[in-house]
């Protein structure tokens, strides 16, 4: 059970990490600024296995890796939005962040609201409800549970 952060459509990634702390040298040093311009508290608010909802076409705009790195550095157990951009779904994936569409559960839930996820049912559960999620492939199961795509090949060499 983690606790929810909703965030609106759209969602740039320059609103996830600003262009201009791509400069720090470390995700670590990134991720105190995550959500900077839409709620400068949420790296301080967010715990580990907290998630992140949002509408549709989450993670549009720069197709920086970084923004997905410091909701992961974060502890943020998955993002669950209506839909994502394609380059911020693949960098999610490439890292290890679960991302997974659910139509239904962005117009229910709020910031603040309890939600658990499973991954492997493709379902998500919040304000009483259960909503039926993208149920994640075995072998994208897999990538996830070994730290992202590079990681995966790098146990397969």
């Amino acid at each position: 059970m983690g606790k929810i952060f909703k965030f609106h459509k759209d969602l740039d990634t320059d609103q996830i990490i600003a262009s201009q702390y791509l400069l720090l040298p470390t995700v670590e040093e990134m991720k105190s600024h995550a959500f900077e311009s839409l709620d400068a508290e949420f790296p301080a608010k967010v715990k580990p296995g907290d998630y992140v909802v949002g509408e549709e076409n989450f993670g549009c705009g720069s197709s920086r890796e970084q923004a997905p790195a410091v909701l992961k550095a974060l502890g943020v157990q998955a993002v669950v939005a209506k839909s994502f951009a394609r380059i911020f779904y693949r960098n999610a994936i490439n890292i290890g962040l679960p991302v997974i569409v659910c139509q239904e559960l962005p117009d229910v839930v709020e910031t603040g609201d309890e939600m658990e996820l499973s991954l492997t049912e493709g379902v998500a559960k919040a304000k009483g409800r259960t909503f039926s999620c993208t149920k994640l492939p075995e072998y994208m199961q897999k990538i996830l549970n070994e730290g992202g795509l590079i990681a995966s090949l790098n146990k397969e060499v």
